[in-house]
């Protein structure tokens, strides 16, 4: 039997991996949620399935010190932090992501390189050939963010990583990624997303997202609403965590960036955890949210350096001012021109978008390129944009099925906003029609999913588009 995967590549089933292509065909011919959306019960993604992997594969897990992140916003950009910082400080680093931005494989880096195509081949092969064990055995076949924790956690334990940066996929109790022990268990954010698998109040997500929190292990949480940070602290104090909360042991103070055609300077930031502080420091990633990621990141370095880990300031400095997340608010530049490229895909990042572009970019016109999934909060998300540019394309997506019809967008925008909106189907074309009709010192603002940004963030830089490095702020 052939089976054809989202790259038209092809595996034989049952014969051996045994050629790169023959791993990313197996890779996506599992059952792929990203892709067809999240099943209504997280519970049906069953642990145990993913332990019994692991088993036939030796428990790589066991053998990791993993920094496992949870949050419903900025948990990538947390373990981007964490990973940059780590690897500033020496350590060889594993960073475990998810969804990609452009390839697959960037869901497997090891400082800062995604896994390389004979790494991928060689993993696959033991992957491919423990699951036909597990499947002879009575279960069913793991699902495709399975088998890519699979082989995250099969990789980082054979390029021998000091540290393993683990995001969680969905959720937290039910997420593939909660079989492993961390040495420290970050909860990032809370807001409303997925809210038909979690629930349907912050509370409920907070407790899905809790679910990582294991007994005894150490706990940060950078949730400061009050429902849901109870709910947080009650988790750890049953499962005698030991936990540190914004805004309660940490703290920051933020100083926005400011991008113009001409100049870019960085964000600041200061921050507190303890008794401990760090003066005003450079931070990578535009938007106070990113400080609070930050500080997340920061106050869970500190958690490892009173368990005896060497982080110096210095690699901490380093690591924040030299973090790389592309597509979370990245500006590029061409003749002058700006461009904003951002994976912002429910109502609460939609407004801190909003926020950061008013306070770190120039007034002045904006034009919003628009593509969404149609389980999102489709209102939701266009109400916190409208009021905020000129006019609007709305489009699809050509790495995911999951994309609502631009039409809708268009139809709920009129329903909120009067500008002018454009339906353009295709994105590459939408954003050809963008960029031939944009107004002299126009903003172009391309947002709504990853798979837009990871659609489009290769054709603006094959096009010239420029990325804008962030200098250092003046005095």
């Amino acid at each position: 039997m052939i089976v054809a995967g989202a790259t038209g590549l092809a595996y034989t089933q049952g014969m051996p991996v045994r050629t790169y292509e023959e791993a990313i065909a197996y890779w996506y011919k599992h059952v792929n949620y990203e892709q067809r959306g999240m099943p209504a019960d997280a519970r049906v993604l069953r642990l145990d399935r993913m332990r019994a992997l692991l088993a036939e594969l030796g428990h790589p897990e066991r053998r990791l010190r993993i920094l496992h992140v949870a949050g419903s916003k900025g948990k990538g950009s947390t373990c981007a932090f964490l990973q940059s910082i780590l690897q500033a400080a020496g350590y060889r680093t594993g960073l475990f992501t998810s969804p990609h931005l452009v390839r697959v494989e960037e869901r497997c880096q090891v400082n800062g390189s995604p896994i390389a195509p004979a790494e991928v081949t060689a993993c696959m092969a033991d992957i491919e050939s423990a699951v036909q064990r597990l499947v002879h055995k009575g279960w069913p076949p793991p699902t495709f963010f399975e088998v890519s924790t699979a082989l995250g956690l099969l990789h980082f334990h054979r390029r021998r990583v000091d540290w393993a940066v683990v995001e969680v996929g969905l959720g937290g109790r039910f997420d593939a990624t909660n079989v492993c022990h961390p040495v420290v268990s970050v909860v990032t954010s809370i807001s409303l997303d997925h809210t038909q698998q979690l629930g349907d109040t912050l509370e409920k997500i907070a407790f899905e997202k809790a679910g990582i929190i294991k007994p005894s292990v150490p706990a940060v949480s950078g949730v400061t609403q009050e429902g849901p940070r109870r709910v947080i602290e009650t988790v750890a104090r049953q499962r005698r965590a030991p936990i540190l909360q914004l805004r309660q042991d940490f703290d920051y103070e933020y100083e926005p960036g400011r991008v113009t055609a001409e100049s870019a300077y960085a964000p600041r930031a200061r921050f507190r955890v303890g008794g401990q502080k760090w003066d005003w420091m450079p931070v990578g990633l535009l938007g106070e949210h990113q400080a609070a990621n930050a500080a997340v990141a920061l106050a869970t370095v500190a958690v490892l350096r009173s368990r005896g880990v060497p982080i110096a300031d210095r690699a901490i400095a380093q690591g924040l001012r030299h973090v790389y997340w592309p597509a979370r608010i990245e500006v590029f530049q061409r003749h002058g021109q700006l461009l904003v490229l951002d994976c912002a895909h429910n109502h609460a990042s939609m407004e801190t978008l909003v926020h950061t572009l008013r306070e770190s970019l120039p007034a002045g016109r904006r034009m919003l390129l628009l593509a969404c999934s149609r389980d999102k909060d489709l209102r939701g998300i266009i109400q916190a944009l409208s009021g905020h540019f000129q006019r609007a394309v709305f489009t699809n997506y050509r790495s995911s099925p999951r994309w609502a019809k631009p039409e809708a967008l268009a139809n709920i925008w009129q329903s909120f906003d009067r500008s002018p909106a454009a339906v353009i189907y295709d994105p590459v074309e939408a954003i050809e029609w963008a960029l031939a009709n944009r107004w002299q010192e126009e903003t172009i603002v391309i947002t709504g999913s990853v798979f837009l940004a990871g659609d489009l963030r290769p054709e603006l830089l094959r096009r010239g588009w420029q990325k804008i490095a962030l200098g250092d702020c003046p005095g």
